[in-house]
């Protein structure tokens, strides 16, 4: 069972859980008061707008206990997923490394754009090659990565939207994965226009729960 987390203010978990439907996964949403480590055997954290975005995005929910509870699950080696808002929290929590500020340009950003993969051995990427390009939406205000250090950059922007330094569109640490796009919007033909290839982001995850 896949664990859908859910915040005052998430609004993409039913997009996440009917993503893993159409992927062939079990998942269900969590309120993030009710989430309890060792019961699922992965974590998403959706997207939205976690207590408004109060102080920066994501940093609330990053300091409850929910999150300390994926932490330990991460820990024991659980895949964690964490998509706009829910990268942001987990960048919030240093879960995943960097920041993510707002976009330069500045404003808010909503329409479709291409990715590049660059690192497929991440329980995420397993099923993509390296360098496919795949079309996925974006919605942020807030998604301008900044690295520390030499983060493990796994999705990179082609066409960079907001100034994310080096293009950097999601990173990884170990079986930690934020990115800012949502896969979860590119899984079906009848509403994705520009195609499905964030299908394969969750079928990924289910290979990878099988080995």
């Amino acid at each position: 069972m896949i664990a859908v987390l859910k915040f005052p203010g998430t609004n993409g978990d039913y997009d996440v859980l009917r993503a893993l439907e159409l992927a062939g996964l079990r998942g269900e949403i969590v309120w993030y008061k009710d989430y309890r480590p060792g019961a699922y055997d992965a974590v998403v954290l959706a997207g939205g707008f976690s207590y408004g975005d109060r102080l920066r995005a994501g940093a609330v929910a990053a300091a409850t206990k929910a999150v300390e509870h994926v932490r330990e699950d991460a820990e024991r080696g659980v895949p964690v997923l964490g998509i706009c808002n829910g990268f942001q929290i987990l960048v919030e929590a240093g879960l995943l490394p960097g920041a993510l500020i707002p976009n330069d340009p500045p404003g808010f950003i909503s329409r479709w754009i291409p990715i590049r993969v660059v690192d497929n051995e991440t329980p995420f990427t397993l099923l993509y090659q390296r360098g496919e390009v795949v079309y996925t939406p974006v919605a942020h205000a807030e998604g301008r990565y900044i690295p520390e250090g030499s983060p493990r950059a796994v999705f990179k922007y082609v066409e960079n939207p907001n100034g994310s330094v080096d293009d950097i569109a999601g990173v990884a640490r170990g079986n930690v994965l934020g990115l800012m796009p949502h896969p979860e919007r590119a899984v079906d033909p009848h509403i994705s226009r520009n195609g499905v290839g964030g299908l394969k982001l969750w079928l990924s995850l289910k290979e990878w729960l099988r080995r």
